[in-house]
């Protein structure tokens, strides 16, 4: 009995080890500044007509590449998604995955995971703070700016109830008033993407928050029009 409660104090002790260490990891990258630590190393200086382009998003973002890559193939592209990002967590990494790439435009897709709660709670208030605080900061350094619509979502599948649909359209209202106020490029990817419930539907995602390859297909003239835009 004295020994399989020894060994089973063992196991416990172990196992919270392996928590803390995992939670010590996180609590100092906080906002995963890892994740392209070494990629931005390789990026090339851009030369003066390279008209370089950095997404700066969570999954939906990332998964663009993932799912289609030949719209980044041989463009002056650079993908900075992280997925599960909030919009602090992208503004703490603002820098040195945007900013010091030199991109004459900056795409920013952000603010869906804040609604989730990924982070902790978040007011609309916060969310369109940091959004902000993003664009000042590539606007002060010379950087075009287009602020994405955050995409449609009636539920998230991994904390249903949150009812986000109208939090989101009140935050693109938001979105798109700072584009017009400060001469920045609005990108509204929720108009043509909603559906009847305000939600993405099966077509577009499968879990109704993650693009499927006809979503992206259907988001990638509206960016490509959006970039053109903001390099005039």
């Amino acid at each position: 009995m004295i020994q399989k409660t020894l060994l089973l104090m063992g196991l416990i002790t172990t196992l919270f080890g392996i928590q803390n260490t995992k939670a010590q990891v996180v609590s100092q990258d906080w906002a995963n500044l890892k994740q392209f630590q070494e990629a931005n190393t390789r990026v090339n200086i851009a030369v003066p007509d390279e008209n370089r382009v950095v997404f700066m998003g969570n999954s939906i973002t990332i998964g663009w590449s993932n799912a289609r890559p030949e719209f980044f193939k041989e463009k002056p592209y650079i993908n900075r998604g992280i997925g599960g990002q909030t919009t602090p967590q992208m503004l703490i990494r603002f820098r040195q995955d945007v900013i010091n790439l030199n991109p004459k435009v900056v795409v920013i897709l952000a603010g869906t995971n804040d609604l989730a709660g990924n982070t902790g709670p978040s007011t609309i208030e916060m969310i369109i703070g940091n959004i902000k605080n993003m664009a000042e900061l590539a606007h002060a350094n010379g950087i075009n700016v287009i602020l994405s619509s955050i995409l449609p979502v009636y539920d998230y599948p991994w904390k249903p109830g949150l009812e986000p649909a109208q939090k989101i359209i009140t935050l693109n209202k938001l979105i798109k008033s700072y584009t017009k106020e400060k001469g920045h490029v609005y990108l509204d990817y929720f108009t043509p993407m909603a559906d009847a419930r305000n939600g993405l539907p099966k077509k577009y995602a499968e879990d109704e928050v993650h693009p499927t390859i006809a979503g992206y297909k259907v988001m990638e003239p509206l960016v490509e029009a959006a970039i053109a835009k903001a390099l005039e």
